[in-house]
């Protein structure tokens, strides 16, 4: 898969959009999984674990949030097969 960055990267110590974004590549940099929140507005859209040095790739409605801490790096991106 080729990536394309649409934005910096930053983290999730704040619910974030990461810039209306509907990919976000998730990057965990710590030596522990991290639970990652989902939410539309105040609701809870879903969650899910990202593993120590875990890389995943989150489809997203653009105005949803994402939620886990500062060990959790995000950054927009668009894909390409």
């Amino acid at each position: 898969m080729k990536i394309k960055l649409m934005g910096s990267q930053t983290d999730l110590t704040s619910a974030t959009s990461v810039g209306n974004a509907s990919l976000v590549r998730v990057f965990n940099g710590t030596n522990a999984a991290i639970l990652m929140t989902q939410k539309a507005g105040s609701a809870v859209v879903g969650t899910m674990s990202v593993g120590a040095g875990a890389v995943e790739h989150v489809i997203k409605q653009p105005a949803h949030t994402l939620e886990g801490g500062a060990g959790l790096k995000v950054v927009h991106v668009a894909h390409k097969s």
